[in-house]
């Protein structure tokens, strides 16, 4: 993103990372759903290598929010968008944070891309990627990498 002067596509899409973040934060499920594509595809963290749109996306997203507490602390750092007429991608790093359901506190840093398509002239989530770094000699998640 252009720090002096970002396109109108470069706001229109913040805005919807930044609709994403407040719909994470306030565990709003209909909120976080409207950012995506009816038909997203996503590569989450948990099993299985993909997830799709429907209900069973919505599922995904009602688990994530009912193991925290209260409201979820979420941050959207470094983050990059690069737009061409009807399509934009972006990346950033993504920091999660609450007091699970069993009364943990958790921090966990991901890294985050997200392909964007232009659907009846509204910017929607068509695509994201969730990782976190491997230790490839043990084939363990590295989880508390930071940036």
């Amino acid at each position: 993103m252009t720090a002096s002067h970002p396109s109108q596509d470069e706001v229109e899409i913040r805005a919807l990372v930044d609709l994403l973040a407040q719909a994470i934060r306030s565990k709003d499920v209909d909120l976080a759903l409207s950012v995506f594509a009816p038909g997203v595809l996503s590569f989450d963290l948990g099993p299985a290598l993909q997830h799709g749109g429907g209900e069973a996306f919505r599922e995904r997203w009602r688990k994530l929010f009912h193991a925290y507490q209260g409201p979820i602390d979420y941050e959207v750092r470094d983050w990059v968008v690069a737009v061409s007429g009807d399509l934009a991608y972006s990346h950033s790093l993504n920091r999660t944070a609450g007091t699970t359901s069993a009364g943990e506190k958790v921090e966990r840093w991901v890294r985050w891309t997200a392909c964007y398509r232009r659907i009846d002239g509204r910017w929607r989530i068509d695509h994201e990627h969730v990782s976190v770094p491997a230790d490839l000699r043990s084939g363990r998640a590295v989880l508390g990498a930071k940036p």
